[in-house]
């Protein structure tokens, strides 16, 4: 059920959304968090909210989607509440700011954040500059930006480190959890030899190469390089080298000497499998901050040609 309520203000939203809960169409005893998705004028927001949705069938959580909209027109509220069907198990209630309103997101989102529940802010698209510091993260426990959006990446991650606050993170992070737990795997199976150096292969212009070149940086401390070409990692080591590449159908592939190689089927992961995950941890990522860190040290290779 989608409600719509144009130029609006938040004592009509809340009443509508007293009705619909005493109507029996949302509760909101069962929500465990409340998600703030912040985008800005042009940013597309229904792929966000589908993402959310998905999310909310493994966390139950009322869903707040602040639009804002062209500064220079007069303030306005317009208001769309989706229950039901329409918001997977959550309530989503969708804002869409304009004029000086605009200016001041958290203060209509406040009215409508879940009491006693944590809140977790999230940029799908352009986030601040410091996200921490924004006044619609200060609102959030933790907070989730997406460097793969970046027109830059190295200087969106140097800006990621650069501001980074316990409980940063960042969906090219989770992106690589598969992959890193692969490599965690691999290095506890005999032979049991150091790294001496590695190097991780991957598209141009890939945070989530980036960040896990930089997290093998950080853990190993050792010299990585991050070059350019089809996705695949080396770690070299006396015993000899350990590589982790991807074969047909996406299969992971794992090369360890005198081993017979091992396949891992690794299904991609879309935006939905990220923010499910970040959604299950609140805590500070200690580890994301380390592979931001890392990220500082690599050297960067020139592309590399593959026949």
């Amino acid at each position: 059920m989608i409600v719509e309520l144009p130029d609006t203000s938040t004592t009509a939203i809340s009443k509508e959304l007293i009705k619909i809960r005493d109507a029996g169409g949302a509760f909101t005893s069962g929500r465990v968090l409340t998600l703030l998705v912040c985008s800005d004028e042009g940013e597309p927001t229904e792929g966000a909210i589908d993402a959310a949705n998905e999310a909310s069938r493994e966390h139950p959580c009322r869903v707040i989607v602040v639009s804002c909209g062209d500064r220079r027109m007069r303030s306005r509220l317009d208001a769309q509440i989706r229950v039901g069907g329409d918001a997977g198990a959550s309530e989503v209630v969708v804002l869409h700011l304009y004029g000086e309103l605009a200016n001041h997101g958290e203060s209509v989102v406040i009215p409508f954040m879940l009491p006693d529940t944590p809140v977790v802010t999230w940029w799908p698209g352009r986030p601040p500059e410091n996200p921490a510091a924004d006044p619609m993260g200060q609102l959030g426990r933790r907070r989730i930006t997406d460097t793969n959006k970046a027109p830059d990446v190295p200087a969106a991650l140097a800006e990621r480190l650069r501001t980074y606050s316990p409980g940063d993170s960042d969906i090219a992070w989770s992106q690589i959890t598969p992959w890193r737990a692969l490599l965690t795997s691999a290095l506890d199976q005999p032979p049991h030899s150091a790294a001496v150096s590695a190097e991780v292969e991957g598209p141009a212009g890939s945070p989530a190469v980036d960040l896990l070149a930089g997290w093998l940086h950080a853990v190993l401390q050792v010299p990585v390089t991050r070059s350019v070409g089809s996705f695949k990692v080396t770690l070299e080591r006396e015993a000899g080298p350990l590589v982790l590449c991807v074969g047909m159908s996406n299969q992971a592939i794992i090369s360890i000497p005198g081993k017979p190689d091992g396949k891992v089927a690794l299904p991609g992961r879309d935006i939905r499998d990220c923010l499910a995950e970040e959604l299950r941890r609140l805590d500070p990522d200690e580890i994301y901050h380390l592979a931001l860190q890392g990220v500082e040290g690599l050297t960067r290779a020139k592309d590399k040609v593959h026949a």
